[in-house]
């Protein structure tokens, strides 16, 4: 799980209850609303109660959570009430902790459509996921982590014109029956960075092929205007580690995390000889169970393989 975020987007993060009694300005919180996870209120409820008590107008960043098992989804709660934020800059969708309460379909299509002076949209979800091209002039930070994510999700993240986005980072997560998983195949335009000019932050994690992404790394042309570059959180062994080694130059890196990684003692050493002025983040979680492993065992993701 997550460590519960204590700022978002430069504020602290505020919980709403429906027995808020003020004490804080509206555009100096990043305001949390989630819903019960046993009966009432759910996040309809409590959003309503939030646009009485809290005045919306002033409202610069927002993380709607647990929307209920029965009730809309965050994006269709928001979108119904748009006007009612016209300084909004900041959001976050399904923000949880657990997976798990993560059971309603959520298209974020809208929320572009309706906002275009948001920079930030953070969204967390399932194989539920729907998201459909967009062109936005303002967003600068896109952020969608998920422990099965469609492929054609990322396939629309690739087909969309976002000239101001700086950074993107996506989890794509394991394979599903119930969804065609995201994978290599779908990263298209990403790679090329053709609709992406300002892009600087590249983050492609959590994945079960992790080390056929790397070796797309490895050629694709958006890598040399890169600041920060991640394949981090998921399946990441020799072979992806190989392909960055003998692709493009990476020493233009100034962050490169590939933690939660099955890499042996001696490539991490021969990545940090590579990339001496690069910030690597190597860190291990796996303990005894650390790689390489041959095929015959399964290598975990960070976060989905249990939902």
């Amino acid at each position: 799980m997550r460590e519960r975020r204590k700022s978002f987007h430069g504020q602290p993060v505020v919980d709403f209850s429906s027995d808020h009694k003020g004490g804080v300005a509206a555009n100096e919180a990043a305001w949390h609303l989630v819903g019960e996870i046993s009966g009432p209120p759910e996040l309809s409820e409590l959003f309503e109660s939030f646009l009485d008590k809290v005045d919306s107008t002033e409202v610069t960043a927002l993380l709607l959570g647990f929307p209920g098992w029965d009730g809309p989804t965050g994006a269709e709660i928001l979108t119904g009430f748009a006007d009612r934020f016209p300084r909004l800059r900041a959001l976050s969708l399904g923000h949880e902790e657990d997976f798990n309460l993560l059971q309603s379909s959520d298209d974020f299509t809208p929320v572009l459509e309706r906002f275009p002076e948001l920079q930030r949209l953070d969204v967390r979800g399932k194989f539920d996921l729907e998201f459909q091209p967009v062109r936005h002039e303002a967003l600068r930070t896109l952020r969608v982590e998920s422990c099965n994510l469609p492929g054609k999700v990322i396939r629309a993240i690739a087909a969309s014109d976002l000239p101001a986005l700086e950074r993107l980072d996506v989890w794509l997560g394991v394979e599903d029956d119930r969804v065609e998983v995201a994978d290599e195949r779908d990263l298209g335009a990403v790679l090329t960075g053709e609709r992406l000019p300002s892009l600087r932050s590249l983050a492609l994690e959590n994945s079960g092929v992790q080390d056929e992404i790397a070796e797309e790394i490895a050629t694709a042309p958006v890598v040399a205007r890169l600041r920060r570059l991640s394949l981090a959180r998921g399946t990441f062994s020799d072979r992806g580690a190989e392909a960055l080694l003998t692709g493009q130059p990476l020493t233009h890196l100034e962050h490169l995390d590939l933690h939660h990684h099955y890499l042996s003692d001696a490539m991490m050493d021969r990545l940090r000889t590579a990339l001496p002025t690069t910030e690597l983040n190597l860190r291990d979680e796996h303990g005894e169970w650390h790689g390489p492993f041959d095929e015959e065992v399964f290598n975990y993701v960070e976060d989905g393989r249990d939902f």
